[in-house]
Order: C-alpha cells, then structure tokens, then sequence
C-alpha cells in the first residue's frame, strides 16, 4: 500500500481543493419578457430560447 512520504501542508490542502467550492448561478434578464432567468435555458414563461419557439406553453 502507498503511504505519502511527507504530511501534506494545510496550504496545499487548501489549494487542492479551492475548486471544490460551490458557485452561484447567474441569471439575466430576457430581452422579449423582461424576466429573470438562467443563462442557456429556455424560458418557462414564454418557451423561447435564442429566439425561437422550442416549448409550446398552454395558457
């Protein structure tokens, strides 16, 4: 079995795992609607997405 030769510093640990955090979505606002929305998704209120019609929405 492998054993680490040195004791890993809390620095390095730390560096490792800087990208382990969790990051907030972003969101801006819809040109048609004026909505806020996620960025590269459809929009649930009008079914839209780079300005064509993907999702019929019943009303």
């Amino acid at each position: 079995m492998a054993v680490p030769k040195k004791k890993t510093s809390p620095s390095k640990r730390k560096m490792r795992r800087s990208h382990d955090a969790l990051v907030d979505p972003s969101y801006q606002e819809d040109k048609h609607t004026g909505e806020i929305g996620r960025r590269h998704h459809v929009c649930p209120k009008t079914g839209m997405y780079k300005g064509e019609q993907i999702v019929d929405i019943a009303e």
